[in-house]
């Protein structure tokens, strides 16, 4: 057993736990369940973040197919969140293991103290030898409140426990590279960090029930990189697939592997911002160069600050775009926006953002 692997995320895509028409497949729960039972066993502490309540609501209910698709999602999610749970509770309950549910929405964690109060709610929980069991939450959520997919609050929930490692269970093998020769998909079994081509072999198409894909799932795990969390990309339909990754059996799925080093706290709070930063700044060439600099870091001054955007207080997140407009990162503001514009462009002046609440994208 991997011994460095003392607390884990694992995130269950909805195609992995349904079938072709979009109801659960209970065997395939009950043998993840398994899995997390023997790991608990070792002492690994575990969150599980499941899609699959509206799944569970096709099951249960039968809409008119005229219904608004927000006010279908809901009420699946309402009715299907319910039974989901039930089910979990009951093959927990048969190791000896309780759950809990967690529902988020992508709202609740912009605000730092609001994040801090989550983290202590998992924190206790996994203490008390109990596993939470997270699902966004569908019934409230609106569409610029929403994660990308699960797997986007799964990442969110390694970064602010600081896991060891993160699984992402698909209905899928793992990143495909293509090879025309042999007219067959290989797997990638892993991909460095830094690794800058791996774009090209991921498929853009979605799941059948899910939101999410193979894009969506890189990128997390690209995230997950920089803040030094290995993340997996398994078949969770596979038997025994996580404990086989753990045990490095054989090579099984895609690992995207860490930087060797973890970033700060609130550095992992402020790599989780993105879509709730309050404002932005735009920086030239020389001020970019400079904070990408290998093996030094540096603070965002202003005299580098070519243009600010929006209004922001002290201790706001803003955005940090290039010349041409890409976001590179993330900071806390040292002062407001007000300010920034006043010092924008000049020299000798306090720094916006300290490098020890500077977050840069990969």
């Amino acid at each position: 057993m991997k011994k460095d692997y003392k607390k884990l995320i694992i995130k269950i895509g909805t195609n992995v736990i349904t079938n072709d028409s979009g109801l659960l497949d209970i065997p395939v729960m009950e043998q993840i369940v398994n899995q997390v039972a023997q790991l608990k066993k070792q002492g690994i502490k575990i969150i599980i973040v499941s899609s699959g309540a509206m799944g569970a609501g096709r099951s249960l209910v039968k809409l008119d197919e005229k219904t608004d698709r927000i006010v279908k999602r809901q009420v699946l999610a309402a009715v299907g969140q319910v039974k989901l749970m039930e089910i979990y509770a009951d093959l927990f309950s048969k190791h000896g293991y309780n759950c809990a549910q967690v529902l988020a929405t992508k709202g609740d964690f912009g605000d730092r103290r609001h994040y801090l109060n989550m983290k202590n709610c998992f924190e206790a929980l996994l203490r008390d030898d109990i596993i939470p069991v997270v699902n966004e939450n569908d019934v409230v959520s609106v569409d610029e409140l929403m994660f990308t997919d699960n797997d986007d609050l799964a990442g969110l929930i390694a970064t602010m426990l600081n896991a060891d490692g993160l699984f992402l269970l698909t209905s899928v093998e793992g990143i495909y590279r293509s090879n025309a020769e042999a007219e067959e998909r290989v797997v990638i079994s892993s991909v460095k960090f830094g690794e800058k081509n791996i774009e090209a072999h991921i498929s853009m198409e979605k799941s059948l029930f899910g939101r999410g894909g193979m894009s969506t799932k890189c990128r997390i795990a690209r995230k997950m990189a920089e803040l030094g969390i290995t993340t997996h990309i398994v078949n969770g339909r596979r038997k025994n697939v996580i404990l086989d990754v753990i045990k490095k059996e054989a090579e099984i799925g895609t690992t995207f592997l860490p930087k060797t080093a973890k970033v700060s706290n609130v550095k992992r709070w402020i790599a989780y911002t993105e879509g709730q930063e309050k404002g932005a700044v735009y920086i030239d060439k020389g001020a970019e160069n400079v904070l990408h600099t290998p093996g030094k870091a540096f603070s965002l001054l202003p005299v580098g600050i070519i243009k600010v955007e929006g209004e922001f207080e002290k201790g706001d997140v803003v955005g940090i775009h290039n010349e041409t407009g890409k976001n590179i990162g993330y900071g806390l503001a040292q002062y407001d926006s007000k300010t920034a514009k006043e010092f924008m462009r000049k020299k000798g002046k306090k720094e916006l953002i300290h490098y020890d609440y500077l977050f840069l994208n990969t």
